[in-house]
């Protein structure tokens, strides 16, 4: 008897649903998408209201035809790709292959992966949402006749290989715009006056705390951050200061609540796993989709997680009385909430009907199956389900403690905070909660013992390059995009050499700058802000029906053909050169400053007869930096050139001899694996740094983030830098982790 077709977009979750289903249903993947543009023309016509001219990839030819047969002889198609534009686009591109009749089509949608959410699914089919599909649609004509047209504009004004896009292009103005900031910014000077005290008296039995304060007041008004501007302004302090005698003048106590923070959207896990983690969004949301597909958990296949890519923040009713009954029986009913805590998005866009992303049963706890997971998947769950059940747990109260402090008869008075978790609430679950900061037991005019009084220098900082996670977050705020493009696009504006990571922050190269300022000026509507945030407005009008995707591509392409065809001769290539006057050295003819995909450089004006190159400097000089090393095959100088990543040595005999060799820094210290080996930064594909030893490959030993120089107290392994000036053991076995010495973070901010 011929089987019911289900299909799906991965074998993984085809495997998973597979064992939710009886003998009447056969589960296969497509394996992605089955119909697309094709890759060596435009494929949209536009002289025929936009219609695209859909292909069948190669590599998927043989699975669409296997599955053509399959839909032939099966009685009813279950179409049960994602719940996405994406997936609904999927569906219908397949419905369009087989050309199968209407009754036999069946589309069933659902948020996780188990074997409820599956039958539920199947009893209540529906058909091809084409508002979905059309929205789909229209964005992706729109991108493709942006790449296609403006790319190869690029290529004729600036350089061969450049390519444009309606998203990328803004994500590369934001981190252009913010290095701008940066090399902008001018410091200033300040500084601080911090003091330790001790109390006179305690009783015999207990041990005195030290503890920390600030200059908080001068002549009873509070010191703002940039009034101490002066190393003389901050000894007279000091010096008004000798020989005072310091007492209680205030204690303030008062009870503060803190509430749980929403479950996870798209961008905020793709935020949070980054901060935390230190995984990139792309890297999130491949562990993600293999925890919603499904995993083995013992002897049960199912997904762990629900959909993620959304950007609401729903519960289900399911999950909340699930995280009730959970908290109640493993925290006491004192941990929960009486009703369930629910959340409002503030993302622009966002589909309430879609949730949160949240493990599929609250009582499935990250240790309970931490044996199926490799550590990756372990770590991404667990804060998934974190989140989500801490979202259902009660407030935690805390007592905070404020004690003012007098120094005699002098105008300055000091202040040290100190904070008591009166009760956990949801930090019983959350990672990274309040830190207790605990101050002794004082009454006023108490007496103090000054025990350090030291000032301090600091000068204010530029703004911080962005994070991943961070140019996520700002894309979110200008509604630019949405929960299924944020990481392709970071990942697409690296791989195009637009932008390079350097320390986990977005760096825009050379050919940003030029390819952002051309765009910015002659093309403004494609790198705008608003214009940007208002596609995506215009897409989900055409999602809820509201608006026809001809006419939205229409009303965009019209303005930026005609403008498109003006730039064509209006700019000049000549903007992309310049003159100097260097001559050739091996024919003799002028060399000129171009522009390559990895920066500027000097070249031949004999090309392409001549192929001579030359590095420049930041003048615009020619420069050779040569090295004292000697090529390994050839015994030729080797010298110092630049490419994607940035410099690394060459021999000098080039093309006639490719030798390479990373340019390493070093750390100064010795490898503890070999103690033959020196640690030094090296940098790797992609253009992460790392360290490792030099003597590699005969020692591997490597690290991801910078060694601090100290051993582990617990280990003995090597200590390296963790995030929140934090420090953490590098072994992965060690669960070694501590603060940054505070007044060492203070002495290195004032060597800078």
């Amino acid at each position: 008897m011929p089987k019911n077709l289900v299909i799906v977009e991965s074998p993984t979750k085809a495997k998973t649903i597979t064992k939710f289903l009886g003998s009447k249903y056969q589960v296969e993947s497509s394996f992605g998408h089955t119909r697309d543009l094709p890759k060596s023309k435009m494929g949209v016509d536009v002289e025929n209201n936009f219609e695209p001219k859909y292909v069948i990839p190669t590599k998927v030819r043989k699975n669409v035809t296997k599955l053509k047969k399959l839909a032939e002889k099966a009685p009813i198609i279950y179409f049960a790709t994602d719940e996405d534009r994406e997936g609904e686009a999927i569906s219908w591109h397949l419905a369009e292959i087989f050309k199968t009749p209407k009754d036999k089509i069946k589309r069933i949608v659902f948020h996780e992966i188990t074997k409820e959410a599956i039958l539920e699914a199947l009893d209540n089919p529906r058909g091809i949402d084409m508002n979905l599909v059309d929205a789909q649609q229209a964005r992706r004509i729109v991108d493709r006749l942006v790449g296609y047209e403006l790319s190869p504009f690029l290529w004729k004004k600036v350089v061969k290989g450049l390519s444009a896009g309606r998203v990328q292009s803004v994500a590369v103005r934001l981190v252009i715009e913010r290095e701008r900031e940066i090399k902008a910014f001018k410091p200033d000077e300040y500084w601080t006056i911090d003091a330790k005290f001790l109390p006179q008296s305690v009783a015999p039995d207990d041990k005195p705390i030290e503890f920390e304060s600030e200059l908080h007041k001068i002549d009873g008004k509070i010191v703002k951050k940039l009034q101490i501007k002066k190393d003389k302004d901050a000894k007279k302090i000091i010096d008004d200061l000798k020989g005072a005698k310091y007492s209680v003048l205030e204690i303030t106590q008062k009870e503060s609540k803190r509430s749980p923070l929403p479950p996870y959207t798209t961008s905020t896990l793709q935020q949070d796993a980054n901060r935390r983690l230190g995984y990139g969004p792309k890297q999130t949301m491949i562990i993600a989709q293999q925890l919603y597909e499904g995993i083995k958990v013992g002897k049960e296949q199912t997904g762990l997680i629900t959909y993620m890519r959304t950007d609401s923040v729903n519960l289900a009713d399911k999950f909340l009385g699930e995280a009730k009954d959970y908290i109640t029986e493993n925290f006491g009913k004192d941990h929960g909430v009486s009703s369930p805590r629910k959340y409002k998005t503030k993302s622009k866009g966002a589909q309430e009907a879609h949730e949160a992303i949240r493990p599929t049963s609250a009582f499935r706890d990250p240790h309970s199956i931490k044996e199926g997971l490799d550590p990756r998947q372990y770590k991404l769950y667990k804060l998934i389900w974190q989140r989500a059940v801490a979202s259902q747990m009660a407030e935690a109260v805390i007592d905070n403690t404020t004690i003012d402090i007098k120094a005699g008869v002098t105008p300055y008075t000091f202040q040290s905070k100190g904070t008591v978790i009166k009760f956990d609430g949801f930090l019983k679950v959350w990672p990274g909660g309040s830190k207790e900061a605990i101050l002794p037991q004082l009454k006023q005019n108490d007496p103090l013992d000054l025990t350090k009084l030291k000032p301090y220098q600091h000068f204010t900082k530029p703004p911080a390059r962005y994070s991943e996670a961070g140019l996520v977050k700002v894309l979110e705020e200008h509604g630019i995009g949405r929960p299924s493009t944020y990481a392709p696009t970071i990942a697409t504006i690296q791989a195009r050499n637009y932008v390079q990571k350097e320390e986990r922050r977005l760096k825009p190269t050379e050919i940003a700058f030029m390819v952002n300022d051309l765009l910015v000026e002659h093309f403004p509507k494609i790198v705008d802000y608003e214009f940007t945030a208002k596609m995506e407005d215009d897409l989900d009008e055409i999602a809820e029906g509201k608006q026809t995707w001809q006419k939205t591509i229409k009303e965009f392409y019209m303005p930026f053909k005609k403008n498109l065809e003006d730039k064509y001769e209006e700019v000049s290539k000549t903007l992309t050169e310049e003159k100097t006057d260097e001559v050739c050295d091996k024919c003799g003819k002028p060399m000129i400053i171009k522009t390559g995909r990895f920066g500027k450089f000097m070249a031949c004006t004999g090309f392409p007869e001549c192929k001579n190159t030359k590095p420049i400097d930041g003048k615009g000089n020619a420069k050779e930096e040569k090295t004292d090393e000697k090529c390994k095959k050839c015994g030729s100088d080797m010298v110092i050139k630049h490419g994607r990543f940035g410099k690394f040595l060459a021999c000098s005999k080039y093309p006639d001899c490719k030798t390479t060799k990373q340019i390493v820094k070093s750390t100064g210290m010795k490898c503890p694996a070999c103690e033959k080996g020196e640690i030094v930064q090296k940098r790797g594909r992609g253009g992460k740094s790392f360290y490792a030893c030099d003597e590699y490959p005969d020692c591997k030993q490597a690290y991801w983030s910078k060694p601090t120089g100290k051993k582990c107290p617990d280990c003995g392994s090597l200590v390296v830098y963790g995030a929140n000036e934090t420090e953490r053991c590098s072994s992965k076995e060690c669960k070694y982790t501590a603060d940054l010495d505070k007044s060492a973070i203070k002495d290195s901010n004032q060597e800078d």
